[in-house]
């Protein structure tokens, strides 16, 4: 475990290698899971800001959805998700002529024509975030799924890329560059300590 302020990061995300294979997913994280993504308290206002450049992006279907459920959703056990059509693909996700499913709010960010990327539980995916009871501690783990992310893990462990390199941006966002910086030099600390 990596402590960095309050934050505990499993040494996972720095030992494990991961690279999406967007080729061999199919994007399926954005179709398979118990809900939608899950949404900090603050991106519930970015959705409703980024909202209306969004919409072009999506389908009918989509868009009916949206009428029926609204922007987001409150969840039981994961809190404020995006919605889903039917407990399957995200509201939000598109699907491109190879049958890749993406966001269709970060095709929207792509397109310049908004400034918020997607749901940062989506940008740190196989990273999962969780806080303390108490809100006090936050804790980073890295849950790749076992059979969707195989050809992730494969692929990172082929091009020999650390998860915590490969979610370096999404990393930053979530933290700062500080926190970032610290565990980088911390990652290769305990590297050199294992030789």
């Amino acid at each position: 475990m990596i402590a960095i302020d309050n934050v505990l990061i499993s040494n996972q995300v720095v030992e494990e290698q991961f690279v999406c294979d967007l080729n061999k997913c199919k994007g399926g994280c954005c179709v398979d899971g118990d809900a939608g993504a899950p949404l900090e308290n603050k991106e519930l206002k970015e959705l409703n800001e980024v909202y209306d450049a969004v919409l072009p992006y999506l389908s009918e279907e989509s868009k009916r959805e949206l009428d029926r459920q609204g922007k987001y959703v409150y969840d039981k056990e994961f809190g404020w998700v995006t919605p889903t059509i039917n407990s399957s693909i995200c509201v939000y996700g598109i699907t491109d002529e190879r049958g890749i499913v993406k966001c269709g709010i970060e095709q929207a960010y792509n397109d310049g024509k908004t400034k918020w990327k997607k749901p940062i539980s989506c940008h740190l995916y196989p990273i999962r975030t969780k806080k303390s009871r108490n809100g006090k501690t936050e804790y980073v783990n890295y849950e790749p799924r076992e059979e969707l992310c195989k050809a992730g893990c494969s692929l990172g462990k082929k091009l020999k890329v650390p998860t915590y390199i490969f979610l370096k941006d999404a990393l930053i966002r979530k933290f700062g560059e500080e926190f970032y910086e610290t565990l980088c030099a911390t990652a290769e600390h305990q590297k050199l300590s294992t030789v």
